[in-house]
């Protein structure tokens, strides 16, 4: 008995060491690769910010307007912003290296060799996304601060975002992984197109939930949209405007979490195996 247990501590001291080499391997590339990682990561929210935020209220038109309009409006483009740079980088992170490592280099055959099982090594590729997710929220939350023409007026829950902040990014990286194993790999680029974008218009980056009352179908309809659950609880968490209710949003992020995570690592599974 004592020999079992002392393998058993043996088997789970190399599966965390391998499951931690993971982790710093997918580090190492970022390193390696840090300058596309912050231009991926900064220009989409950049570019958002300058024109909604700095250039439409210096010129008195567009969605800002100018005065109390404007500052709202720099204040609710925040939250939806940093959500979207969180979700897009966290699917980027896992679906587009699988491309590779399922196909022509089968690096992934190598990953599997670890003293892990398959599923671990799915966890592991999620945890890393995750965590690029978390820098990318990181670098653009400055970004959305600083470059408006108007203030932008936070009002932190910590509570809050110490909650959705880390359950979204796991969402992320979940997502990314059930794309990246369901989806052919010469598909992928397309399904960014066919995927991200109408997440993004649709997922409350712009505008907050409640304010699809006139068009009803439409507000119940992008429900299926997590992002939407995402920039509701981050708006909820950093500003005080008004929101969906937490207790929805925390219901659906999670429920959202488990399920992509199982159908990622069930995809993941299928592909190490055949």
């Amino acid at each position: 008995m004592t020999t079992t247990l002392a393998q058993t501590r043996a088997s789970s001291r190399a599966a965390a060491s391998a499951y931690f080499a993971l982790l710093l391997r997918d580090a190492r590339v970022v390193q390696k690769q840090r300058w596309a990682f912050l231009m991926r990561t900064v220009m989409q929210p950049l570019l958002t910010t300058f024109v909604f935020a700095y250039v439409f209220p210096k010129i008195g038109q567009g969605v800002g307007g100018s005065g109390r309009a404007a500052d709202d409006f720099s204040t609710l483009l925040a939250p939806g912003l940093i959500g979207f740079g969180l979700i897009f980088q966290g699917i980027q992170a896992v679906a587009l290296p699988l491309v590779s490592e399922f196909g022509y280099t089968r690096e992934i055959e190598d990953r599997v060799l670890a003293p892990l099982s398959v599923s671990m090594v799915g966890l592991a590729k999620i945890s890393a996304a995750a965590i690029q997710a978390l820098l990318a929220a990181a670098i653009t939350l400055p970004i959305v601060l600083v470059v408006p023409s108007t203030d932008v007026h936070l009002d932190v829950n910590w509570a809050v975002v110490g909650t959705i902040v880390p359950l979204a990014c796991v969402l992320s990286g979940a997502l990314g992984l059930v794309i990246g194993t369901r989806v052919e790999p010469r598909q992928v680029s397309l399904m960014f197109s066919i995927l991200v974008m109408p997440m993004s218009m649709l997922g409350a980056v712009y505008y907050p939930w409640a304010s699809l009352d006139p068009v009803p179908w439409l507000k119940w309809s992008v429900l299926v949209n997590p992002l939407i659950y995402m920039n509701e609880g981050l708006r909820a968490g950093l500003t005080g405007l008004d929101h969906m209710p937490l207790v929805a949003v925390y219901a659906a992020l999670a429920g959202f979490t488990a399920t992509l995570i199982r159908l990622g690592l069930d995809g993941f599974r299928r592909r190490v195996l055949t």
